[in-house]
């Protein structure tokens, strides 16, 4: 199983969705209609998919953001932020000045997130915001540390969108990525294949009502370069001390890099 990027902007004006070949200037608005297709049931979707897996994966992921437990100030960026997930446990796990900006392009699944930061209590600390990652709206040095979790994969072109990673952080700030990649444990690279392309479809179309934009997700998880290649992205955009976590045998993966 090998995961390749997406095609290079100005390479023939097309790039991948999924394992179809789209126009670039397609790609967003399509990603953009899947997710507002899916944006009630994601929670639950991500539930159903991974056997609950998530939730261990995002609690490692945000234990590594090193936000203080006292009263020194930290903010975060969460791009891709969606439902909130990751800026909710950040949220609860620092202290009380620790705050986090949470930014995503779809107002659908922004809207989920509203409403689960509001139940939780935590719009003084969270700010929710409409944001395209390849162009961020914030001043550069802005950020204590950047995160994005199972977001990074649908941008269009990932090397723009670190390099605002960049721009947005200040001296000494961290980022942090979460993402499928390349299982590299053999057997279970064939269970998880088995596991994307058969059953994920048909639990997207009994739990949601449609296979569609499931079957995307999983073909972009393919799509996306493996570890080490998208390790090599994150130096090209800047970063240093590069380090990658593998999680459940390469399912998933946590990377890192600071800005020196």
């Amino acid at each position: 199983m090998s995961n390749d990027t997406n095609t290079p902007p100005g390479s023939d004006n097309t790039t991948s969705f999924g394992f179809r070949a789209v126009r670039e200037s397609e790609r967003q608005g399509l990603v953009n209609a899947v997710f507002s297709s899916v944006a009630s049931r994601y929670d639950l979707m991500n539930d159903l998919m991974s056997g609950g897996l998530h939730r261990l994966w995002k609690t490692e992921f945000v234990s590594m953001i090193g936000a203080p437990r006292g009263d020194r100030p930290f903010r975060l960026l969460d791009v891709a932020g969606g439902t909130g997930d990751i800026a909710i446990r950040y949220a609860e796990s620092s202290g009380p000045n620790a705050t986090a900006v949470l930014s995503d392009i779809s107002p659908q699944m922004l809207e989920e997130g509203r409403t689960k930061v509001a139940a939780k209590g935590l719009g003084e600390r969270i700010r929710l915001t409409q944001g395209n990652a390849e162009a961020l709206p914030f001043p550069d040095g802005t950020f204590d540390a950047y995160t994005i979790a199972f977001g990074i994969r649908n941008v269009t072109h990932i090397d723009v969108a670190l390099k605002e990673a960049y721009r947005v952080l200040k001296i000494g700030g961290r980022f942090l990525c979460l993402e499928f990649s390349e299982c590299q444990v053999p057997i279970l690279d064939r269970l998880y294949d088995f596991h994307s392309f058969e059953v994920i479809p048909r639990l997207g179309q009994i739990a949601a009502g449609s296979a569609d934009p499931y079957r995307y997700l999983v073909e972009s998880i393919r799509r996306f370069p493996n570890q080490e290649k998208f390790a090599g992205m994150i130096r090209e955009a800047g970063f240093e001390r590069v380090s990658v976590r593998n999680l459940t045998g390469g399912i998933a993966a946590i990377h890192s890099g600071w800005k020196i």
